[in-house]
């Protein structure tokens, strides 16, 4: 049902890449892309990202950030957001698609949800613990979709 998965932050850098990147290693077959709200066009994953990615087996070399835009999120079945606010703003650029917009992290905290925050120009520590959620929700929509 869901065959093409969006997934968005804001940099399209950090989170994004790397969830689209485990996503794609969980669901094969699946296409799975990313976004961001206010993307560094054309930046590759962030170096600290990349590398706990790559430490994964996660291929996020290629990656180029691109900008969200309104035919994006109209074209994928379920799009995947950090935050309410994303969400929110991922709706005022195609409201039809408030209702297949969910969460990342939708599953965690046992089902009651939570958000992943933002790690950009972050310590490396808080780069460890976004990678550990951004595992953690991939996981758990893995076992769902």
């Amino acid at each position: 049902m869901f065959q093409h998965i969006l997934v968005v932050c804001v940099g399209n850098v950090c989170r994004s890449p790397v969830a689209a990147a485990m996503l794609r290693e969980r669901l094969p077959g699946r296409r799975v892309e990313s976004a961001g709200l206010g993307a560094l066009v054309g930046q590759g994953v962030e170096p600290t990202a990349r590398a706990l990615a790559e430490a994964d087996g996660l291929e996020v070399a290629g990656h180029r950030a691109r900008q969200l835009d309104a035919g994006m999120l109209e074209a994928a079945d379920l799009v995947l957001v950090m935050s309410e606010g994303q969400r929110r703003a991922a709706a005022d650029l195609a409201p039809a698609v408030l209702g297949k917009t969910l969460l990342l992290g939708r599953w965690l905290n046992d089902g009651q949800g939570r958000e992943i925050p933002d790690p950009y120009r972050r310590d490396a520590e808080v780069f460890r613990a976004v990678h550990g959620l951004l595992r953690e929700a991939a996981d758990s929509w893995a076992k769902r979709l």
